[in-house]
């Protein structure tokens, strides 16, 4: 599924271009690296009601040199693109935003994306994430100079318990 997931065009489109299954079969190395020496990883996001995999989502360390803040943690996303717009992701977001505080202990969590990806950074900031331009970066090695800056969104914890408050009430 992941494979699959990394081959349409459309979910690939601000990621660098669809992946090779080489390509894949690396990232699910680094995937599982992370959740060895972390205890977090990205993981499988699955509709409820019948199990289906739909993507990932979840929290890594920003582990690439042109990233001002390096080691800090990072929340992600990449789901399949007939998942689109259904809330799987803003759920699986909050989860992970939820247990990057709760039990990780985390003080703030970052996301990365392009500038062009509004479907992602609009999750960004309807999950109460805050654009940090002091933090933008140029990631060459990845996108190479015709894309740009690669942009910033942060929560902090006291921020995320807040939402959540205003959100039970």
């Amino acid at each position: 599924m992941f494979a699959h997931c990394n081959s349409q065009p459309n979910v690939m489109r601000w990621l660098g271009g669809v992946q090779t299954r080489e390509k894949t079969n690396e990232m699910i190395d680094k995937l599982l690296r992370w959740q060895a020496d972390y205890g977090h990883s990205f993981w499988a996001v699955e509709r409820k009601e019948d199990g289906e995999l739909l993507g990932f989502c979840g929290l890594k360390r920003i582990d690439r040199a042109c990233i001002p803040d390096i080691g800090t943690p990072e929340i992600g996303w990449r789901l399949r693109e007939d998942a689109w717009g259904q809330g799987y992701a803003r759920e699986a977001a909050a989860a992970s935003l939820d247990y990057g505080f709760d039990t990780l202990g985390m003080a703030f969590i970052t996301a990365l994306t392009l500038p062009g990806n509004a479907a992602s950074w609009g999750l960004m900031e309807r999950l109460g994430m805050t654009r940090r331009e002091d933090l933008d970066y140029y990631d060459e090695e990845d996108w190479g100079p015709k894309v740009g800056k690669e942009i910033v969104y942060r929560i902090a914890r006291e921020d995320w318990a807040r939402i959540r408050q205003e959100n039970a009430a």
